[in-house]
């Protein structure tokens, strides 16, 4: 995969195993980003989760990259592509970034630049992603990223007994864009 610049400076990168120790903090220091990534309470749990990335790489399915401030800096977040179909030449977007990243563009630019990646080295046509609807921030990466609204997903997702209504975004290789939205 290499790594992909931003013109904004960041960098995207493989994950590594180094990284765990910043995923653990990053899902200790948030409820919220530990529910979406799943399964990390302790450094084998982070460990495991760095290697199935490592693993989706390999099989094709999914891309995930580390976004970093700079070729050294730290870990602030993450975008991917998953459910990668290529029968179809499509894949479902995410991203997530570090309490201490948030509202410093993080997640705009390095979804521009997944998408970039998507569109020209995978040769996916289109790439869809989800938010749910009380997450105001989640829908203006998606927008500032060139994500066009597509509709709503009543009830999709359910956090114990509580079901959330999901916005649903795409983008395709054959959209224009300017960056900056």
């Amino acid at each position: 995969m290499g790594t992909l610049s931003t013109p904004e400076g960041f960098v995207l990168r493989e994950w590594r195993e180094g990284d765990a120790a910043a995923l653990l903090e990053a899902c200790s220091s948030s409820p919220e980003l530990a529910r979406q990534i799943g399964r990390v309470r302790d450094a084998s749990d982070a460990r495991e989760w760095v290697a199935r990335r490592t693993e989706h790489v390999a099989a094709g399915t999914a891309y995930a990259f580390a976004v970093t401030d700079g070729r050294a800096g730290p870990v602030l977040g993450n975008v991917a592509v998953s459910a990668v179909d290529r029968a179809h030449d499509g894949g479902w977007i995410s991203y997530w970034t570090v309490e201490a990243a948030r509202g410093r563009g993080v997640a705009v630019a390095g979804t521009r630049r997944l998408a970039d990646f998507c569109f020209t080295e995978l040769g996916l046509h289109r790439l869809e992603l989800g938010h749910r609807t009380n997450n105001p921030a989640s829908c203006a990466v998606a927008l500032r990223a060139g994500f066009a609204v597509e509709g709503l997903e009543r009830d999709k997702l359910r956090y114990g007994d509580v079901r959330h209504d999901v916005e649903r975004h795409a983008r395709l290789a054959t959209d224009t864009f300017v960056n900056g939205g």
